[in-house]
């Protein structure tokens, strides 16, 4: 059945809203794969990357919707800022455990907020040029977006992690998270298009957020790696190691993330033909520490 087709099958739209989720790390191993030192820091380099990240998209979202003509689309916007918003404090949480318990993320995080406040800061301009880079920094959500709606589907695809022993915790964190990306991944591409949509824009702006995330997202394992106090042996080959676990389903592989970034280049593409929003409500009506939020 061709994606069309399924996504004819998804429900139409979704109320978006964030879910206040509380999680307890106390006894987390570093490591929370067991056996798996790679992959276990090649997953945490999310805790490290996205706080910072979202509350920029927090931020700059907040600040376009001045912007947004469509009242449909504002209220999903608004959705969206919620839902980022909790990321960002879950997955300080876990940096912040990490940082209480000796594996150190302080020069990783320096660079990242170096990059989200400096590099993709206001640059104070105004009028005109302030609402241009707006633009451009929403194409650059968009893209950046896409990347972790394709990770969500994939996370709430992903029993091989389950089958090692993968922490349950961490797991329902990660599905949890990726569930709502998938959620919400037609919203900035949908704001995008509405401020703007052309194609070389929006293409040009993909190209950045890949090549920007795989840069900090290889640096920052790099940097866990040799940071962890836990670990013995700190010499993990970082694409033999990545194969590896690709191959036995507890990372994503080669051609789980090309052909996702391939479909982006198309001049059709809409994030609904991404994942499954009927598979994300249904993780979302079973996720333990959402059913918690939405019982408090």
């Amino acid at each position: 059945m061709s994606a069309r087709r399924e996504a004819l099958r998804e429900p139409e739209k979704v109320a978006l809203h964030a879910r206040d989720v509380v999680f307890d790390w106390a006894g987390l191993p570093l490591r929370w794969i067991p056996g798996e030192a790679f992959a276990s820091h090649l997953v945490n380099v999310m805790h490290v990357l996205l706080p910072e990240g979202e509350r920029w998209f927090v931020k700059t979202f907040t600040e376009v919707l001045p912007m947004i003509k469509d009242e449909r689309l504002r209220e999903e916007v608004l959705g969206f800022i919620g839902q980022e918003g909790m990321h960002a404090s879950a997955h300080q949480g876990v940096a912040d455990y990490f940082d209480a318990h000796g594996l150190d993320t302080t020069d990783m995080v320096g660079e990242i907020e170096h990059v989200f406040n400096r590099l993709l800061g206001d640059r104070d301009l105004t009028g005109a040029q302030a609402e241009e880079w707006l633009v451009e920094k929403v194409a650059l959500i968009a893209g950046i977006e896409h990347i972790t709606a394709f990770l969500g589907h994939w996370i709430l695809n992903s029993p091989a992690l389950d089958e090692a022993g993968a922490d349950s915790r961490m797991l329902d964190l990660l599905r949890w998270h990726g569930a709502e990306e998938v959620e919400h991944r037609h919203v900035a591409f949908e704001l995008y298009d509405h401020l703007d949509g052309r194609y070389v824009r929006r293409m040009r702006a993909y190209g950045l957020a890949v090549f920007g995330i795989f840069y900090l997202w290889i640096r920052s394992v790099r940097h866990l790696i040799e940071n962890d106090p836990t670990l013995e042996d700190r010499d993990l080959p970082v694409v033999r190691s990545w194969m590896s676990g690709a191959r036995r389903g507890i990372l994503p592989g080669i051609g789980g993330l090309v052909i996702p970034i391939l479909r982006y280049a198309k001049p059709t593409y809409h994030p609904r033909q991404e994942g499954s929003t009927s598979q994300a409500v249904a993780y979302l009506a079973t996720s333990p520490a959402a059913l918690a939020a939405d019982g408090r």
